[in-house]
């Protein structure tokens, strides 16, 4: 498809189906996934076919309605014993997003307070998901006006930086890190975006940028040794990037590679911001310490495509995230407004749950 005909709706509904698009595939390749089975869904997520966590909370929803639907018994007692099963295998997918526990959470819960049938219940369950999924829109949406006006103001148009991808692709469709790039291009208060590449799977080379590159807003790829340079230099004003869990405290967990940009902001006086939900707060948790870091598989460092790049008998750590520390954040842009991460648990409240 060319870029005019692309839209970026990573989790689509389609009558009975749910098509997803392979970002392992992008940019070369847009490609649409079907997917009719909560185990297709499963792998779907595990192997990152859908990948950001509000994105994954959305494809987990469906998935657990996918799953439910070919639930074959009228008995309530075995309709909910089967449906933990399938909501387990689904929670099993990805640790650390908590927006795939909240999304499984709030469709349980919305289950369980049925007092229907089972086929109303999952008529119940399919609609959840659909709102789920309208939610998580408009709800970016709100992020980027929110997050433009937490933005530097200055009479100069503004070059952010970002890391890895939390665009359209990785939410329902407009992005978290990505809304507040958005919203300021079309507002005429955005010049550019840096993008890191984000080793080892170049979500920010193969995703953010080929966003930017649909919407026509000028992009300028780096790789991620580069960013302090660039601060340096004084090409970046700011700092946005998304999240995939946040401690009550602030302490945010995002893509491996944030929390070195986060003291390089603020060694250069920048302004440091993460973009989400509120649903990515997990106010279970008093601090960064106790979020569970996903570890993936070595091959993702050791290879680039099929060409080994180190030689044999090297070890390898290849941890998908790191936690940033709530005092190297200079607030967190929510569809509530931006937030000091102190202030975080004054709107736990209001955490749609």
């Amino acid at each position: 498809m060319t870029a005019s005909t692309v839209q970026v709706y990573p989790v689509i509904w389609n009558e009975d189906r749910v098509l997803l698009i392979d970002q392992n595939r992008l940019p070369t390749e847009y490609v649409l996934v079907e997917i009719s089975r909560y185990e297709d869904m499963a792998v779907a997520i595990r192997t990152m076919i859908v990948r950001g966590a509000p994105a994954i909370g959305v494809a987990a929803a469906y998935g657990l309605y996918l799953g439910a639907r070919d639930v074959q018994t009228q008995e309530r007692d075995e309709f909910f014993a089967q449906l933990e099963s399938i909501a387990q295998q689904l929670r099993q997918t990805r640790p650390t997003a908590v927006n795939l526990f909240w999304a499984i959470s709030r469709m349980m819960r919305t289950a369980y307070e049925s007092l229907g049938t089972v086929d109303e219940i999952k008529e119940i369950l399919l609609n959840t998901a659909k709102r789920i999924n309208a939610e998580d829109l408009q709800t970016c949406q709100a992020i980027g006006t929110h997050g433009l006006e937490a933005l530097p103001q200055t009479p100069e148009k503004l070059t952010i930086l970002t890391h890895c991808n939390a665009g359209a692709l990785a939410t329902a469709g407009y992005g978290t890190s990505l809304s507040v790039v958005r919203t300021a291009w079309h507002s005429g208060r955005l010049k550019r975006v840096y993008a890191d590449e984000t080793r080892p799977r170049l979500q920010g080379a193969k995703l953010t940028a080929w966003e930017c590159v649909q919407e026509g807003i000028p992009v300028t790829l780096i790789t991620d040794s580069m960013a302090a340079h660039c601060m340096k230099l004084g090409l970046i004003d700011a700092v946005i990037v998304g999240a995939d869990r946040i401690a009550s405290n602030g302490d945010t967990a995002n893509k491996i590679g944030t929390y070195s940009l986060a003291i390089a902001a603020k060694a250069h006086n920048l302004p440091f911001f993460v973009a989400a939900p509120l649903s990515t707060v997990d106010f279970k948790l008093s601090d960064g310490s106790q979020i569970p870091i996903e570890e993936r598989d070595p091959a993702e460092i050791y290879k680039i495509g099929e060409t080994v790049i180190c030689a044999a008998g090297t070890e390898f750590y290849n941890p998908a995230f790191d936690v940033t520390p709530a005092e190297l954040i200079t607030a967190i842009l929510t569809e509530y407004g931006a937030v000091k991460p102190q202030e975080l648990k004054d709107f736990q409240a209001k955490q749609i749950s």
